[in-house]
């Protein structure tokens, strides 16, 4: 006779079951929770990397902008001081020149009528005549040159000489029949300091009224 076949039995506490299956529960939400926090603060520090970075930056480039700010102010201000530098220069220049010419006025004063007279006697043939203008008290003196220069030049023409008392010492004026030369001191003067003006004025750099007049 055959065993009677064994009941099939649910060995199942479900009670038991249910706190495994909640012990599981709150151990993978531990986990995820802990890792969750672990990338918080992951990107918390990385954000806080970058915020510092980014201020660094900012601040860095704030220092790099205001060392320039100073940089061109300093070189603007070394360029200023060079261009006063290159004026002054120009106005002691100018200074000097103004005394020596009028130092060689007071003791040669006949000097660059002379020069004059000769250049025009050399160019001026056949002129029938020719007028010199100067100052009163070297009329006498500057005939005696303009005659000598005839004599070397081959000029064949009038000489005349007049002393005129509305030219400087050390002017002239040289006439003839169809034009004429003159050479004053103070125009010459003049028109050097202007063109000087100019040049310097082109560059940004100013003269003082003095040197100008």
């Amino acid at each position: 006779m055959s065993a009677a076949p064994a009941k099939f039995t649910f060995d199942l506490d479900l009670g038991r079951r249910q706190e495994r299956n909640s012990l599981v529960t709150e151990t993978a939400m531990a986990s995820l929770l802990e890792e969750a926090r672990r990338e918080g603060r992951e990107a918390g520090l990385a954000e806080g990397e970058r915020t510092a970075v980014a201020k660094a930056a900012k601040a860095e480039a704030a220092a790099a902008e205001s060392l320039a700010m100073r940089v061109a102010a300093m070189a603007a201000s070394m360029d200023d001081a060079r261009k006063q530098s290159i004026a002054e220069g120009v106005e002691l220049s100018l200074s000097i020149a103004r005394k020596l010419a009028g130092g060689l006025i007071a003791r040669e004063p006949t000097v660059e009528i002379e020069q004059l007279v000769a250049e025009c006697m050399a160019t001026l043939d056949g002129v029938p005549h020719l007028v010199i203008r100067c100052d009163p008290a070297l009329a006498e003196a500057v005939r005696d040159i303009a005659t000598g220069k005839m004599t070397t030049s081959g000029f064949t023409g009038r000489l005349v000489v007049l002393g005129d008392p509305d030219i400087a010492i050390g002017d002239a004026r040289i006439e003839w029949a169809d034009g004429g030369v003159v050479r004053d001191i103070r125009k010459l003067s003049a028109e050097i300091d202007a063109r000087i003006s100019q040049y310097f004025a082109a560059r940004g750099i100013r003269l003082n009224e003095e040197t100008e007049q």
